[in-house]
């Protein structure tokens, strides 16, 4: 749609409380058009207090509505924890997997306050222009787009920061433009992305960063700290022998690994249209829940197993970050983790030391499939009960014949 389109509809616009979203709001507004202000509360680390942004958005004129969606969004991390979903570089897809829980949040909320359009601030450029649309066309085929950053009208309007703020100022609006930043971030629950500015050159160290979840690891404690999770079905339910629901294990993962240097990483990623995007990612808590999980999948997935479930979670991974988290393929791939993880329970004590997670013991996993007698290199006590290694000459003969087959047939290159 366009902006000469939008007359008789009520508009629903995603806002942040920043120049961009000031901006459009006050520009719909002059033109006499019907409109609603929303954003998620996600549980960004970044913002103090998500109640600042109805009040910043308060002098454009526009009612702003929140939409608590930090309940979910905790369930969101745990299902791309469970799937193990990192794209490129291993970065979690903690940008995606939000994309997915906002849309589907506020256009739920917009439709309750009758809007018919739904605004979104993403430029013509990256991953989210798509995400947003493909996700509101998914969950309501009948709400239709309004991408102001694509907007012939707008763009000749606010070719930059200085027009917009000059816009604003007109009407004693608030628009700071503040110096030129290094990079740019989005945040949420499961993490950080920090891109553009400065880190487009790849000359430029990641270390720019100045971490908000965490510390890079050369500033995290000289010590070693121990934590242990509890994991029932691929979900951490306690730690440290604590019980809490999900929201409270994510944000105590968040802490406890951050303040170690984990979950900093570097990534070039290929977008969703084609181009590749360098970012530089924090997500503390979920590195540390997925390599609690991980060691948990290790012990209870047989070969082909952990092959499927490898498979299984590139290809989410991979829906994820192209805005397919509700597609048909997805739920069935994610049906298919739910069931591989139906006996991941155990409880895992890792080390956490400066960046690092190391392994420290395995207890209470019932459906592990690892036998020490049997996996020994001394013979095994419990041989008759268990693995005879006399077992194996028949085996080695039988992988024997095909290999000398293949040698005398000249096929094996020397």
């Amino acid at each position: 749609m366009k902006l000469s389109d939008l007359s008789g509809k009520k508009i629903g616009i995603c806002v942040s409380g920043g120049l961009d979203s000031k901006t459009v709001s006050k520009r719909l507004m002059d033109e006499g058009l019907d409109i609603v202000c929303f954003t998620a509360d996600l549980a960004q680390p970044d913002e103090e207090d998500i109640n600042n942004i109805p009040k910043k958005m308060a002098p454009c004129g526009v009612k702003t509505v929140i939409v608590d969606l930090k309940d979910e969004m905790a369930q969101g991390c745990f299902d791309v924890i469970k799937a193990n979903a990192q794209y490129d570089g291993g970065y979690w897809n903690t940008t995606g997997l939000a994309r997915a829980i906002t849309v589907k949040g506020l256009v739920t909320a917009m439709k309750r306050e009758g809007c018919n359009v739904l605004s979104h601030g993403a430029t013509g450029r990256g991953n989210d222009q798509m995400r947003f649309e493909r996700y509101t066309a998914v969950i309501d085929p009948d709400m239709d787009i309004f991408a102001p950053w694509r907007d012939e009208t707008l763009l000749k309007q606010f070719p930059g920061r200085t027009e917009m703020a000059n816009y604003l100022t007109q009407f004693n609006i608030p628009a700071v433009i503040g110096m030129k930043k290094k990079y740019s971030t989005d945040a949420n629950l499961a993490g950080l992305s920090h891109e553009a500015e400065d880190l487009e050159s790849l000359e430029t160290p990641c270390t720019i960063v100045n971490p908000t979840m965490g510390v890079w690891p050369k500033d995290a404690p000289d010590k070693i700290e121990t934590i242990t999770l509890r994991f029932e079905k691929g979900y951490c339910v306690a730690i440290d022998e604590r019980k809490m629901p999900s929201l409270a294990v994510m944000s105590e993962a968040n802490n406890r690994a951050g303040r170690n240097g984990i979950g900093l990483k570097n990534a070039l990623e290929n977008r969703i249209i084609g181009t590749k995007s360098r970012g530089v990612y924090e997500a503390p808590g979920m590195e540390l829940l997925g390599y609690g999980l991980q060691q948990i999948y290790q012990a209870i997935l047989d070969r082909r197993s952990l092959a499927l479930y490898k498979l299984m979670s590139q290809f989410i991974s991979d829906q994820i970050y192209d805005g397919r988290y509700f597609d048909p393929s997805t739920v069935a791939a994610r049906a298919a983790i739910d069931c591989l993880a139906e006996k991941a329970t155990g409880t895992i004590t890792i080390e956490m030391y400066k960046g690092n997670l190391h392994f420290n013991k395995l207890s209470d996993c019932p459906a592990s499939i690892y036998n020490e007698a049997d996996s020994s290199m001394e013979v095994s006590k419990e041989a008759s009960n268990g693995f005879n290694p006399v077992s194996a000459q028949g085996y080695a003969d039988i992988l024997k014949v095909e290999a000398l087959a293949l040698a005398k047939a000249g096929q094996i290159r020397k």
